[in-house]
């Protein structure tokens, strides 16, 4: 071990300087996590790092980054509290160091099987904000020799500073989504409170009355469907949207997708047709993230479709990838409006009051796809229809 009164001692405590100031120059939550992570295995000359986060409400830690995670699928991972490594860091608020994990029965190996990392070495540290603690840092595998204490005197350091980072973080992207949606619920509050106030005068004929009702019932469904978006859209930004990694079969998840929403397309007598190819693979990915990307493409194809309008759900393997298109003849996409079309609250004024939504739909939808390390695209003109394409790549999620 190196004299704590040594140059290299005092290169690694400017260093950990150096490190704790990069990490408060960003609010961006991913961007944070993987600087810590980096952060943590230079400053412990470790091969690798990770970060897991504790979720209070379901008492699960979670696999959320790490120097060596090839995709953001993995994170979401859950790892036992009550009986792992980062389980007992985490009750204990304590650091550890366990110099062979393989023989530690409360190693959780399934982090390894998913970095693609054999874990010998373990130097874990509480993540603790304002005495709460948020989750685990872990340096795994000394380059050359044992974890130290001076190396957990470091990690402990740089661990403070990362969780106070990511509490401001995490307190920052809440606020920036509170203020926007509470802009957003003004319009339909403004109408329930006008509908109302009607409600109550006595010269108000039924007629009238079944009218503001209905109304009243639109703005409801609109406030609910918006709670619910806006909360998805939140534990995605936050990283606390737990991503459930299986098998998908392609060809089974949009044959699914297109019998849910076939039923709606005849209501409109809108001709629908589906053109799968008979090579699509099998990819490694959240079934229920990937259907509820399908169902809102093809939910908003069908409302800015007309009757007797058209739409093609069409997939096919091409190379290392899946590619997915939704087209239809409808209304179409104004150029000017395409830039924003997967923005946060985003609604295309020329049609935001024929047909009404929250704005999300597609800006979740697109987190998602990214999440499988995936793209979406959007072609589209004013009443040229539109097409949706969705890019999975098949390696990309192995």
């Amino acid at each position: 071990m190196t004299d704590p009164s040594g140059e290299l001692t005092l290169d690694r405590y400017h260093r950990l300087i150096e490190l704790s100031l990069n990490l408060a120059s960003t609010l961006d939550l991913s961007e944070l996590l993987n600087r810590i992570v980096h952060a943590a295995a230079d400053l412990c000359l470790a091969e690798a790092a990770s970060i897991l986060l504790y979720d209070q409400a379901s008492h699960q830690l979670y696999f959320e980054a790490a120097t060596n995670m090839e995709t953001p699928l993995m994170r979401g991972l859950n790892v036992p509290v009550g009986n792992s490594i980062a389980g007992l860091i985490l009750t204990k608020r304590e650091p550890m160091i366990v110099s062979d994990a393989q023989k530690d029965p409360r190693h959780f190996k399934r982090i390894g099987q998913a970095t693609k990392v054999q874990t010998e070495s373990i130097l874990g540290v509480p993540l603790i904000a304002k005495d709460k603690v948020i989750g685990v840092l872990e340096a795994i595998n000394k380059r050359s020799g044992e974890f130290s204490v001076e190396d957990q005197f470091l990690l402990a350091a740089l661990g403070a500073q990362a969780a106070l980072a990511i509490e401001n973080a995490r307190l920052f992207q809440q606020s920036d989504l509170i203020s926007e949606m509470v802009h957003e619920l003004r319009t339909p509050l403004a109408s329930l409170h006008a509908v109302t106030h009607l409600l109550l005068r006595p010269e108000i004929k039924e007629e009238q009355r079944t009218s503001l009702v209905d109304t009243m019932q639109r703005e409801i469904n609109r406030l609910t469907e918006m709670s619910t978006s806006f909360l998805d859209l939140a534990r995605l930004e936050s990283g606390r949207s737990h991503f459930h990694v299986e098998q998908v079969d392609i060809e089974n998840l949009l044959s699914e997708c297109a019998q849910v929403m076939g039923s709606k397309a005849e209501e409109k007598r809108i001709n629908f047709q589906v053109r799968l190819s008979l090579d699509l693979p099998v990819i490694m990915g959240d079934t229920d993230k990937l259907k509820q990307v399908i169902l809102n493409l093809l939910s908003n194809a069908i409302k800015f479709t007309p009757t007797d309008g058209k739409i093609v759900l069409a997939a096919r393997s091409e190379a290392d990838r899946v590619i997915i298109q939704i087209s239809d003849n409808g209304v179409g996409i104004p150029p000017g409006s395409l830039p924003h079309i997967f923005e946060k609250f985003y609604r295309v004024p020329e049609t935001a009051q024929s047909a009404p939504g929250t704005g999300l739909g597609l800006s979740i939808c697109k987190r998602i796809i990214e999440a499988h390390k995936g793209t979406i695209e959007v072609e589209s003109g004013t009443g040229t229809g539109a097409t949706f394409t969705v890019f999975i790549p098949v390696s990309g999620t192995k």
